[in-house]
């Protein structure tokens, strides 16, 4: 695997193999998806630098691996902040998600202290994912477990670090790398387990303190149960100087069925 997508030209990607979900070869993780959308929002030029302060994703559907369109939009521009928007469709011109951010000034403000987290990427382990999943995604992130695991439900930290670039030839910037790790929040601290229940997120929603630094990304996650069948993923993201987003997920929990 050499990146999640392959420029087709004209706003149109290939997706490759590394974004598939554990679910399945044929529906990509949330990850990849989020960061392209990431990137479309980033590139809009309003004329002054802007950084992206905060995401919204909606999931509208399953994003196939198959080839997909971006298209991009400020909704609300404006001398300070802007409203931008991205929506990234199937070959049909069907919308798959639609991700809106709000776009700040480039300037220097005062800041809190920074305080690292008690641990780093060298204190985390790895633990293998159930045998049945589909290894793309998972097999294109480096996982480094501090506390819980993917095969056991409850809170977890875990710090995440992509393998491949979003597209060949190009970094991945601090927003795409924060994108492509933060939807792992409803799995890494999944409430219950999945041969029993579904727990779909519907949504994504990141407020960026900061731009990460460096390569790797830590979410502190845990999921909270309702008793219906609404669920919350919520997480604190940190690179390695200290705190850098928060992020919640909105899920759709449902038993499976025999």
């Amino acid at each position: 695997m050499t990146s999640f997508y392959e420029s087709l030209g004209a706003d149109r990607f290939a997706s490759t193999p590394a974004t598939a979900g554990p679910w399945s070869a044929q529906a990509q993780h949330g990850g990849p998806p989020a960061a392209l959308l990431g990137r479309a929002l980033e590139e809009i030029d309003e004329g002054t630098p802007r950084v992206v302060g905060r995401v919204t994703l909606d999931l509208l559907g399953p994003v196939p691996v198959a080839p997909l369109a971006v298209t991009s939009s400020v909704l609300r521009p404006g001398r300070t902040v802007s409203l931008r928007q991205a929506e990234l469709s199937d070959e049909s011109g069907r919308v798959l998600a639609r991700a809106q951010g709000w776009a700040f000034p480039v300037l220097e403000g005062p800041a809190s202290s920074v305080v690292p987290l008690e641990h780093g990427p060298d204190d985390g382990h790895h633990e293998d994912p159930p045998p049945s999943w589909h290894r793309g995604y998972l097999d294109a992130v480096e996982w480094r477990w501090v506390e819980g695991a993917v095969t056991r439900p409850g809170p977890a930290v875990v710090w995440m670090r992509p393998l491949v670039p979003l597209l060949p030839g190009e970094e991945l910037t601090p927003l795409q790398r924060l994108l492509s790790c933060v939807d792992s929040a409803s799995g890494a601290s999944a409430a219950l387990d999945p041969a029993d229940w579904n727990f779909l997120n519907t949504e994504l929603t990141v407020h960026v303190v900061r731009p990460p630094e460096g390569e790797w990304v830590c979410l502190k996650a845990e999921t909270t149960l309702g008793g219906g069948s609404v669920g919350l993923a919520a997480s604190e993201v940190y690179d390695e100087r200290g705190l850098v987003a928060r992020s919640a997920q909105a899920l759709l929990v449902t038993p499976r069925q025999p």
